[in-house]
């Protein structure tokens, strides 16, 4: 916080002991002691009283894992690229990353994704939840 090493911090108190005098030393630590005591005690009852107004769902959390220096994109992205919890979508192709398999992978994945049949009536296109499709739009 203050990026002072130990040499500094000795010629510190060097200054300290000579600018306050020896008189005087005695009752400033006692100050310094009383406020190191009070700042501990005021932090301990901020702590207990946030932990009881925030309950016990708090207590869970992983704060090491929101921890914003150890975000790593590349993490990220292949977490979200193996997360098989996308729902699959009839009538429509799902979109493939082609890698170190090649399109071989991606085409099979793409086959395998394909819905069996789509609607023939605009009807039956609405009802099955695609928006309809326009010939003439092209």
């Amino acid at each position: 916080m203050f990026d002072i090493n130990g040499g500094e911090f000795i010629i510190l108190l060097v200054v300290a002991v000579l600018v306050i005098g020896p008189e005087r030393l005695p009752k400033y630590a006692e100050q310094l002691a009383q406020l190191v005591k009070r700042a501990k005690v005021f932090l301990q009852e901020t702590k207990s009283r946030v932990d009881d107004e925030l309950g016990e769902d708090i207590k869970d959390v992983d704060w090491a894992a929101l921890d914003p220096r150890k975000y790593d994109p590349r993490r990220i992205v292949r977490d979200a690229l193996l997360d098989d919890v996308m729902p699959a979508v009839t009538g429509f192709k799902r979109a493939t990353t082609f890698g170190a398999t090649g399109a071989a992978a991606g085409t099979a994945a793409a086959a395998a994704s394909a819905a069996p049949s789509s609607p023939s009536s605009e009807s039956e296109r609405a009802t099955a939840g695609h928006a309809p499709y326009d010939d003439e739009a092209t």
